[in-house]
C-alpha cells in the first residue's frame, strides 16, 4: 500500500510538471512567435492528459465484475489509450497545416525566449523522468509513462537547438520545419497505440501459435482432437481462451484433471489467463481448429490437427 502510494504521489508531481510545462511553453511560444514552442507544448499537454486520464481508467478498471460486466472493466484503460492517441493525431495534423502556412508566409521567431523556454521544458521533463525511474523496473504502467516522459526531453532537445540556431541566425524556414518533425513523431507514438487498441476493441486474436497450441493439447493423456477455438484479449495483458476438446469417453470426474492440465499448460507456456474448455467424445470431431459459418467439415490435415 505504502508503494502504491509513493507511486500516485509521483504520478501527481509529474502532472503537476507536464501542466507547468505546457502554460510555460504555450505562453513563450506565443510571445516569441514559435510554432515548434507551442507544438512541444501541446505534446506535454497529451502527456498530462494522458497522466490523469490512465490514472481515471487505472482505478475504473480495478473494479470487480458484476452481472453487468462479466470481465470487469478492464477495458477503461484501452478505451483512454485510444482517445488520447486519437487526440494526438488530430493535434499532429493541425500542427503540420500550421506549419506549412508558416512555410509560405514565415514570421520572425525571437530565438532567445524560445530557446529559454525550450530549456525549462527540457530540465522539467527530466525531474519527471527521474521521479518515475525508481518504479519503471516493476510497474508496467510507470514504465510506460517513464519512457513517454524521456521522449519528451528529447523533443525538446530539438526545440533547443532550434533556438540556439534562431538566436544568432534567422532562418525563417527552420521553425515551420522543426514544427512538421516534432508533429511527425508524436503521430509515429500515436499510431501503433491506436492499431493496438482498435485490435483489442475488435477482439482480433492475440499472436499465439495456435498450431504448437493444438499439438500441445492433443499431446495431454485423454485428448483426442482440438477445434473451434476462439482467442481474444480484454486488455494487452489478458488473454482469453476457448476449445473444444474431443476427449476419451469417460465420466467427468476423470474429465476435470484434464481441464486442470489444460489450464496449467495455457497458462504457464503461452500466458492464458482465463480458460473456457467443452469437452465432447465424437461431437465436431470432423470440424477445422477455428470455426467458419458454413463451412464446418474439412479444411485439411493441418487445421484439423488430427493425431
Amino acid at each position: 500500500m505504502q508503494n502504491q502510494s509513493m507511486t500516485g504521489k509521483r504520478f501527481f508531481a509529474v502532472t503537476l510538471l507536464n501542466v507547468l510545462i505546457t502554460v510555460v511553453e504555450i505562453i513563450g511560444g506565443l510571445i516569441s512567435g514559435s510554432l515548434a514552442l507551442l507544438s512541444d507544448a501541446f505534446h506535454n499537454l497529451g502527456d498530462s492528459f494522458s497522466i490523469i486520464l490512465g490514472y481515471v481508467a487505472s482505478v475504473i478498471s480495478g473494479k470487480p465484475e458484476t452481472s453487468r460486466r462479466t470481465y470487469g472493466y478492464r477495458r477503461a484503460e484501452i478505451l483512454a489509450a485510444l482517445v488520447n492517441a486519437t487526440f494526438l493525431i488530430v493535434v499532429s495534423v493541425f500542427l503540420i497545416i500550421e506549419a506549412v502556412k508558416r512555410l509560405n508566409h514565415p514570421t520572425h521567431i525571437n530565438g532567445g525566449i524560445m530557446l529559454t523556454v525550450a530549456v525549462i521544458g527540457f530540465v522539467a521533463n527530466l525531474v519527471s523522468a527521474l521521479l518515475l525511474h525508481s518504479g519503471s523496473h516493476d510497474n508496467l504502467n510507470v514504465k510506460a509513462t517513464y519512457l513517454h516522459i524521456l521522449s519528451d526531453a528529447l523533443s525538446s532537445v530539438a526545440v533547443i537547438l532550434g533556438g540556439l540556431i534562431l538566436t544568432f541566425v534567422n532562418v525563417s524556414w527552420l521553425d515551420p520545419l522543426l514544427t512538421i518533425a516534432v508533429a511527425v513523431y508524436i503521430a509515429y507514438e500515436a499510431c501503433p497505440i491506436i492499431m493496438q487498441t482498435l485490435k483489442i476493441l475488435m477482439q482480433s486474436a492475440p499472436n499465439l501459435d495456435y498450431e504448437a497450441i493444438a499439438r500441445d493439447l492433443k499431446d495431454l493423456k485423454g485428448v483426442n482432437d482440438v477445434h473451434h477455438i476462439h482467442a481474444w484479449m480484454i486488455d494487452e495483458h489478458r488473454i482469453i481462451f476457448s476449445a473444444h476438446l474431443n476427449c476419451d469417453d469417460l465420466p467427468l470426474s476423470q474429465i476435470e484433471p484434464i481441464y486442470g492440465e489444460v489450464e496449467n499448460l495455457l497458462h504457464d507456456k503461452y500466458g492464458i489467463c482465463h480458460v473456457t474448455i467443452q469437452a465432447e467424445c465424437h461431437r465436431g470431431s470432423d470440424e477445422q481448429l477455428f470455426n467458419t459459418p458454413g463451412d464446418k467439415k474439412n479444411m485439411g490435415s493441418d487445421a484439423s490437427f488430427k493425431k
